[in-house]
């Protein structure tokens, strides 16, 4: 049994539903797998190298004057050692992913078929423009998509992630007002919002002022007008909220912003619950980024940098960064790189928000996405999510407590704690309960307008079977909860690799070594 740095246990306790003794520790294929440190050590190396003798470094100040300490191991034990690993780890690809307000939708394998073709795959961001033209027409085109869908009058692809377009669509607004020599430094934030949205106001230089949420988990236009000075540069509103509700007066709010000589953001990353079925631009937004991997199902990250275009209404579109995408006259698309060319052009860029014009694998892959479903398969897709969160809430709203239970969800819907009230049972406990389930828990305490929130986003990929599994353990371990088992909540994950931890801890002091 080993201990990490803080005296818990690493290992699992063993219980009487699982224990069975074995001399490896493993139980089967379910290996028991040690640190990396535990596996190897750091005297030796899993290759061998002869000695080099006089060897002149030009590192100068910066040649290492200590051991790296870093374990050393074959190749084959570095290998299972990883695999191993991997292998404890939850993916869409193993089960459901109920994490609400992120989308974990199916990543069809199509899209990673295409996007694996040698003539996106290997493109280089340094290679002339035209060894590269498919590779700009696809650019291209998947902003077309974005405009149509959006109905907006610019996009911008560079963008790296939905914070990094945050940064891209307030970095134009500030553009603006500077253009039209307006010195506004205050952003409106409703408290539901996501925290990037703060974030990015504050970095750019803005003050936040936070919208309280009415009691209906909604932004009320009133509350916006009050607090619409003469100083508001722009609202960050997110539609559908962090509530899994659509923002019913939203119009209202854009008409009241406008007329304050404001700009509307809005936060894209729950567009998955209205695609085909309202374009932002129609109701007044005047910038927004979409994540890909939350609405065009592409991977969370990729491996590497993702994709967060941003899409500027005709107010905006003369101050979106470099490079961006135009077409020809013979209707080829071309990037324009710089701000001279730009200028030429009318436009009045900020600048760049990146060096190159952004990922091109999760633009395969989103514009795949887009063409096999075609226009109709993407409003079907937006009302399958917005069908299954629905028929999730149905199916609990008798055993746990719904938020907001006189409005309809959208793709996502919010419980609250007051189910688990006078059980001992947190709402924490109740996730790590889920882990033994087999089931990754939601998102927990999150937004938080609601106290104890349980926000569950079943998106369109889950099929009926799938969703009632997944009902009927919830409505089961709700009622063991209020049967007053409240100790065997505090004790899991019991069947997990390993047993619960301090993670406020964990994520200050990382320690992956015991002290000597």
């Amino acid at each position: 049994m080993t201990m990490n740095a803080v005296g818990r246990l690493t290992a699992p306790v063993p219980t009487e539903a699982h224990d069975v003794a074995t001399f490896t520790g493993n139980r089967g294929l379910a290996i028991e797998e040690p640190l990396l440190f535990e596996v190897g050590r750091p005297d030796v190396s899993g290759v061998d190298f002869d000695d080099v003798d006089d060897v002149m470094p030009r590192l100068g100040g910066q040649v290492r004057m200590a051991p790296l300490d870093l374990p050393g191991l074959s190749e084959p034990e570095t290998m299972r050692h990883y695999v191993r690993l991997s292998r404890q780890n939850y993916a869409i690809d193993l089960g459901l992913y109920p994490l609400g307000s992120c989308t974990m939708k199916h990543n069809p394998r199509l899209n990673e078929a295409m996007a694996r073709l040698p003539g996106f795959a290997d493109v280089h961001p340094l290679q002339p423009l035209s060894t590269v033209a498919g590779a700009v027409d696809l650019v291209a085109e998947l902003g077309r998509w974005l405009l149509e869908l959006t109905g907006m009058a610019s996009v911008a692809m560079s963008p790296k992630a939905g914070a990094h377009g945050e940064m891209c669509g307030m970095a134009a607004i500030k553009a603006a007002l500077a253009d039209r020599g307006e010195a506004r430094d205050v952003v409106l934030v409703p408290e539901s919002a996501h925290g990037t949205n703060p974030a990015t106001a504050a970095q750019l230089g803005f003050r936040v002022v936070a919208v309280p949420a009415r009691p209906d988990g909604t932004v009320d236009p009133e509350e916006v007008r009050k607090r619409l000075t003469p100083e508001v540069a722009a609202i960050m509103l997110t539609n559908p909220n962090t509530c899994g509700l659509f923002e019913r007066d939203i119009v209202g709010i854009a008409e009241a912003v406008h007329a304050a000589g404001a700009y509307f953001y809005a936060d894209g990353a729950n567009f998955n619950a209205i695609v085909g079925k309202v374009r932002p631009g129609d109701l007044g937004v005047d910038a927004m980024h979409i994540n890909l991997h939350k609405t065009f199902s592409t991977p969370h990250g990729g491996g590497g940098p993702g994709a967060g275009p941003v899409v500027l209404s005709e107010r905006l579109a003369p101050y979106a960064p470099v490079p961006f995408v135009r077409f020809d006259a013979e209707g080829a698309a071309e990037f324009v790189e710089t701000r001279k060319i730009a200028g030429e052009l009318g436009a009045k860029p900020f600048g760049r928000i990146t060096a190159f014009h952004g990922q091109m694998g999760m633009f395969v892959r989103a514009l795949a996405y887009m063409l096999s479903h075609g226009a109709d398969g993407l409003r079907q897709a937006s009302e399958d999510a917005v069908l299954a969160a629905n028929y999730v809430k149905a199916r609990l709203a008798d055993v746990m407590t719904v938020a907001f239970p006189d409005r309809p969800a959208m793709h996502e819907v919010l419980f609250d704690d007051r189910f688990l009230a006078d059980t001992g049972v947190t709402t924490l406990d109740f996730a790590k309960a889920m882990i033994d389930e087999g089931y990754h828990p939601m998102t927990m305490y999150f937004p938080l307008v609601v106290h104890g929130a349980l926000l569950i986003e079943p998106t369109e990929s889950e099929s009926k079977a799938s969703l009632d599994q997944f009902v009927d353990t919830l409505r089961h371990l709700a009622e063991r909860a209020k049967s007053g088992d409240a100790d065997a909540f505090r004790a899991a994950p019991r069947l997990a690799p390993r047993r619960r931890v301090d993670e406020t801890l964990a994520a200050r002091q990382p320690k992956l070594v015991q002290p000597v």
